[in-house]
């Protein structure tokens, strides 16, 4: 009966055992935040446009 061998060979490689999952952090420039300040930039861009649009003049030269 041959025993299992605890040291690996060339042929079997190094399997981790426990595979560390990775946490976002709690601040900073991340994608999930940059994606969502853009998305609301954009709304609000559209929304000045539109304002803009039913006023008819801009909303920075107040009459």
């Amino acid at each position: 009966m041959v025993a299992a061998s605890p040291v690996p060979t060339a042929s079997t490689p190094l399997k981790p055992r426990l595979v560390p999952q990775r946490r976002l952090p709690r601040f900073g420039f991340h994608t999930h935040c940059e994606r969502l300040n853009g998305r609301m930039a954009m709304l609000g861009f559209f929304a000045l446009l539109a304002a803009e649009q039913w006023l008819g003049h801009g909303l920075l030269v107040w009459p």
